[in-house]
C-alpha cells in the first residue's frame, strides 16, 4: 500500500484472488474513519469497494491468476472517491437492476446485484476503460449522509 498526496490518498495492488477483496474493504474502512466518513457510510464504501473489487476480479480480469486489481482511495473537499481499475475490456454497464422477487423464486439468475449495489450506495459511479489498459470504475461517497 503506498500513502501519497499528505495522507489524502491511499493506493493499493491486489492479486486476483477472490477473498483479498476483504483487504480492500479493511483498508477502506480504515481510510474513511481517519477522513472523518460517518460511521453509517463507511458501511456503504466497504460494500461498493467489496463489490467493485470482486467484479474486477471475476468479469473485468476474468479471474486470471497473473492480473491484478488497483484501487486508489482518494479524499476530496467533499467527498471519498474510490477508484478500481482491472486488466479487462469493461462491460455493459447498462445491465437493468436485477429483479429480487424473481431471483428468490427461482425465476432469474442471480447476477446484477454488485452494479445494484454500488449505483444504489455510491452518490455517483462512473465507468470507463483506462487510457493504461483495462476498465475503471469511479465510485464517490459523500461526506455529509
Amino acid at each position: 500500500m503506498q500513502q501519497l498526496n499528505a495522507n489524502r490518498t491511499v493506493e493499493m495492488v491486489l492479486p486476483n484472488v477472490l477473498g483479498y477483496e476483504r483487504i480492500a474493504m479493511a483498508c477502506s474502512a480504515a481510510f474513511a474513519q481517519l477522513q472523518g466518513l460517518p460511521p453509517s457510510r463507511v458501511e456503504d464504501l466497504k460494500t461498493i469497494v467489496a463489490e467493485a473489487s470482486t467484479n474486477a476480479m471475476e468479469h473485468g480480469n476474468g479471474g486470471r491468476a497473473e492480473a491484478h486489481v488497483m484501487i486508489r482511495f482518494e479524499r476530496m473537499p467533499d467527498a471519498i472517491k474510490v477508484t478500481v481499475t482491472d486488466e479487462g475490456r469493461g462491460f455493459d454497464n447498462t445491465i437493468r437492476d436485477p429483479d429480487i422477487e424473481r431471483i428468490i423464486e427461482n425465476l432469474d439468475a442471480p447476477i446484477g446485484f454488485g452494479l445494484f449495489l454500488i449505483r444504489n450506495l455510491a452518490d455517483d459511479v462512473a465507468y470507463t476503460l483506462s487510457p493504461e489498459g483495462g476498465h475503471r470504475v469511479e465510485m464517490r461517497i459523500a461526506m455529509q449522509p
